[in-house]
Formats: structure tokens, C-alpha cells, sequence
């Protein structure tokens, strides 16, 4: 296992320090250690177009670790939520499911129904951590280039051997593994067992996972059944109470709020380290990159939109400036863990919604829109449009079109909320589905800002992104790179940098890195 969590800590000893696993509380007990306390929100959000660089003349107060990680360089610096951590806690994630699904073959349950739930959350949590992995360390799912692409180790047994050897594979085939995993969780998935449901893969968790899956693979029509599934028949109650949201007197309010297993919204919630908080308040932290006033003015939560502007919004977007210059939503609680309360010392935590009903309807819409199913896109982006907003005019395929069509695509210079999308599957610039995909990606912009899932839908869409530094104005003044897509008309492949380094240690134990262009 050296090769997968870069050391052989998680060989020696039991995941969560047992010497025997062999009754049914010690497995639910065990699986409860088969989620993720490393995620790779912070990473995945300062990557993406949510982020500018303010520069060192002016917003100063930053790490090595941040800087790279804005600039998509190999990251070599430590950090909680680095790749490196991200890979151990994913493959600890497989090691603990790998070591419940054994403890419960030995205990002959596998035709006992009594036991099915718990082979539901091993096979479940299996799934999702190598899926993450997938998220971050590989190249984008697409039908063109997954049997092309390298894939990552897929561990099915608990390894007792030191440093075993393993091929990455097509990503193809990783997909596949993930797949057969889902459906044997989801085949026996329910919901008798969990006190705290939220922090488990009950059903809702797993079909909105499943969801979010498929429509990465590209399977649409089994995307838009486990929505359904996971939706049920009034969806609209399930999605978020903006309006309870716009109560809360603080930040740190609405962010317990947010994260709340009260919420009906919320599907799975998990508990990491993360300095996100830093980048999603008003905190002069790490004030060197962040969603600021221009970005959110032209292109993103402030910008003119086909439902007119935030002013609409049920719960408010947020602006600061001063010490920094960032636009956002109160979402993300403080959190804060001490090893030692006399000297302050400890790690910043936070509680995450990573599966929940909104996103679980965009993720509908577009499955939907990828079908050519407009109207039904529709219908889930007027139920998200009117559940964030108070507009109560319904948007159709007829009005999206002649939205987006006046509007011009994006440049670094003057920026839009309409980007150039770079696939084989979506038609003409100004065609339906390209303008209906426009509106989705659009809202789930905004649904997911400070969440980490809009590169996904820059990986997947192949839009293009700048790195840009902003001057003393509060607006950009140069680009210092930009990451390439793949575009069959400018004759250009995807930048490799989509895909995040295999860590360092891993690759020194053996497994092959991913591509880098040699400048």
C-alpha cells in the first residue's frame, strides 16, 4: 500500500486501530471512518475561474502552498488539504470499506438481509473515494478519450504486503470499477441503521452520488433515473430554504445553517480539515486570491443574468473590500479544532454538504438537456430559479436561446457570463443545447460557489481559464497563463495540468505520474 498512501502506516494496524472487527456494531462503527476528513474543496475552488490574483503589491498575505496551487504548478508544499493528504485519506477511505466488506464475508453474511446495509455503505464509501480520486488525479471522463486516458489503482482487498506494485489503467476501466461498486451498493442501500443519517450514505445520499456519477460518465439516462429517484415527486421541498438562510444574523450563522443535517437539502454531509473559511469570508487570511468584486460583477454572481440581477437573490450575496476585495455568500461555518486550548493551537475544520438536492437537480437538467429534453430541463431550472430567487416568470428553451445568443462569449478583457464550451456532443455555437448548457453551467456557477465543483464543469466542458492578476483598480491588468482545452478547430489537445500530480512519495514508491507538457 506504499504506493497508494505513500507510507505503510495503514498495513500495520487495523483503520481505526482494532484488533478484531467481528461483530455488526464494530463494522457500522468501523464504516463510520470510511469518509473523507481531507476533501479537496479549497483545492479545487482556487483552480477554478472563482479566483483572481490580487498580487503581492497589493493583498500580500498568502503560503507557497496557495501559490501554487493558484498557478497549477506540481504541488510540492504541505498542506491539510493538499493532493498528497487528498490521496491518503481517499485510499484510507478504501482501505477501511475494504476491510468492513472483508469482516462481514468472514462472517458468512452475504445472504443475511440483516447485514445488507452495512455491505451497502462499504461499497458505497469504496465507490465515492475512488471516485474523488478520479475527480483530481485524472484527466476529465469523456467517451472519446476514457480508454485513452490513465486511470488509478482500484483496491478491492485489504493489502497486508509492503509496497505492492499497481498499474493505473485506462480510466475506462476505472470508471467501470466504479460503477460495478455503485450498483452493488445501491442495490441494497436504506436507511434503518444511521442515527445521524446525513454523515452516511443513506438512500438519498446514494442515489444523488450516483447522479453526479453517471452524469460524469456520460450515461444520462441512468443519471436522470437516480435523480429521479433521489428527488422523488415534490423535489421543490427538498431544495434549500434561502429564505430561512436570509434570516441569519452572521457569516457563521448562516454557515451552520447551511451545513445543518437538519436541512432537508442535505444529502451527505462530511467533516474535514479545510482553510476554505478563509477564502469565503470576510477574513483578511490568505487575502491574495479571491472571488472579488470585478469577477463576480462580469461573470459570476453579481453579473448581469438571464434572471436580471442578484438583487433577487433570497439570500443575499455579500461584498467586502479594504484589506481585501471578495464577493460571496455566507455558507461556510468557522470551525476550529484544538490540540492544545491554553496556547490556541489547532486546525481549522469544516463541515461540508457535498451531496444535496440542489445540485442533484442541475446535475438533472443537464442530463436532461444532453438528451435534447428541453422542456424537462426546464421545468428543473424554473424549480431552482424560484427556489433562489424571487422571480416568478418560468424560463423556456425559446427564451434561454434568445438570452444567451445577445450575449457575447467571454475574454479575459471583457468578461461575460457566456464562455466558449469545447465539445463533440453539443452542437452549434447558439444552438439549443449549447445555449441550454449555458443557463445550467450558469447556475450551477452559483449553486456550488465556494464548493470546489465548478472545475469539474470546466474539465468537462473544456472551458478555458485565465490566470489573472488584478491591479490597484480592483480590475485585471495582465494574464500570467491560461489552461488550453481541447478545440478539434484551433487544433489544440487538453492542457495535462486538468489532472493534479500524482504526489511525490507515490510516485518515488513506483506508480507512473501523469503527463506534464515540457516547457
Amino acid at each position: 500500500m506504499a504506493g497508494l498512501c505513500s507510507c505503510e502506516k495503514f498495513l500495520d494496524k487495523d483503520p481505526d486501530n482494532r484488533t478484531t472487527v467481528d461483530t455488526l456494531t464494530e463494522i457500522d462503527a468501523l464504516l463510520g471512518s470510511a469518509y473523507p476528513d481531507h476533501m479537496w474543496i479549497t483545492l479545487t475552488e482556487l483552480m477554478s475561474d472563482n479566483t483572481d490574483d490580487y498580487g503581492r503589491t497589493t493583498y500580500n498575505k498568502t503560503s507557497r502552498f496557495y501559490d501554487q496551487v493558484f498557478a497549477w504548478e506540481d504541488v510540492t508544499e504541505s498542506n491539510n488539504e493538499s493532493p498528497e493528504n487528498i490521496w491518503s485519506t481517499m485510499y484510507k477511505c478504501v482501505t477501511t470499506a475494504n476491510y468492513a466488506l472483508e469482516a462481514l464475508q468472514q462472517l458468512g453474511t452475504e445472504d443475511d438481509p440483516t447485514y445488507k446495509e452495512s455491505y451497502a455503505e462499504a461499497y458505497l464509501a469504496r465507490a465515492y473515494a475512488h471516485f474523488n480520486l478520479a475527480m483530481i488525479f485524472c484527466m476529465p471522463y469523456t467517451k472519446r478519450t476514457a480508454d485513452k486516458e490513465l486511470g488509478l489503482p482500484y483496491i478491492t482487498r485489504v493489502e497486508t504486503e509492503f509496497n505492492p506494485h499497481h498499474e493505473r489503467g485506462t480510466l475506462a476501466d476505472f470508471y467501470g470499477k466504479i460503477d460495478d461498486d455503485l450498483k452493488k451498493g445501491l442495490a441494497l442501500v436504506g436507511d434503518s441503521r444511521y442515527k445521524v443519517p446525513k454523515y452516511h450514505f443513506n438512500t438519498q445520499a446514494a442515489y444523488a452520488f450516483a447522479t453526479r456519477f453517471y452524469l460524469y460518465m456520460e450515461n444520462y439516462e441512468e443519471a436522470i433515473r437516480c435523480a429521479n429517484i433521489c428527488l422523488g415527486d415534490a423535489p421543490a421541498a427538498l431544495l434549500r430554504d434561502y429564505d430561512y438562510l436570509q434570516t441569519m444574523p452572521s457569516n457563521n450563522d448562516a454557515g451552520y445553517a447551511y451545513v445543518s443535517s437538519e436541512a432537508v437539502c442535505n444529502f451527505l454531509l462530511v467533516s474535514c480539515y479545510s482553510y476554505i473559511r478563509y477564502f469565503m469570508a470576510n477574513y483578511t487570511t490568505y487575502n491574495r486570491y479571491s472571488h472579488g468584486s470585478y469577477l463576480a460583477s462580469t461573470e459570476s454572481v453579481s453579473a448581469a443574468n438571464i434572471f436580471g440581477s442578484n438583487s433577487v437573490y433570497r439570500a443575499k450575496v455579500h461584498t467586502y473590500s479594504g484589506s481585501f476585495d471578495r464577493v460571496i455568500f455566507w455558507r461556510v461555518p468557522y470551525l476550529f479544532e484544538y490540540t492544545d486550548p491554553v496556547a490556541g493551537t489547532g486546525y481549522a475544520r469544516g463541515i461540508f454538504p457535498v451531496l444535496t438536492a440542489d445540485e442533484t437537480l442541475l446535475n438533472r437538467a443537464e442530463a436532461q438537456v444532453m438528451l435534447g429534453n428541453y422542456d424537462l430541463a426546464c421545468d428543473d431550472l424554473n424549480l431552482w430559479l424560484h427556489n433562489f430567487t424571487t422571480v416568478n416568470t418560468d424560463l423556456t428553451p425559446a427564451s434561454i436561446k434568445t438570452f444567451y445568443n445577445n450575449v457575447k462569449y467571454y475574454t479575459w478583457e471583457k468578461p461575460t457570463v457566456k464562455k466558449q464550451l469545447h465539445r463533440d456532443d453539443i452542437g452549434e455555437d447558439g444552438g439549443d443545447k449549447e445555449t441550454m448548457l449555458q443557463c445550467v453551467l450558469g447556475f450551477k456557477r452559483i449553486d456550488n460557489l465556494g464548493y470546489g465543483l465548478r472545475w469539474q464543469d470546466l474539465r468537462r466542458y473544456g472551458i478555458k481559464i485565465y490566470r489573472r492578476r488584478m491591479g490597484l483598480d480592483y480590475t485585471p491588468y495582465m494574464v500570467t497563463d491560461e489552461m488550453e482545452v481541447y478545440d478539434p478547430q484551433a487544433g489544440t489537445e487538453a492542457d495535462p495540468r486538468w489532472a493534479v500530480q500524482i504526489p511525490y512519495k507515490v510516485r518515488q514508491a513506483g506508480l507512473e505520474a501523469n503527463p506534464r507538457n515540457q516547457k
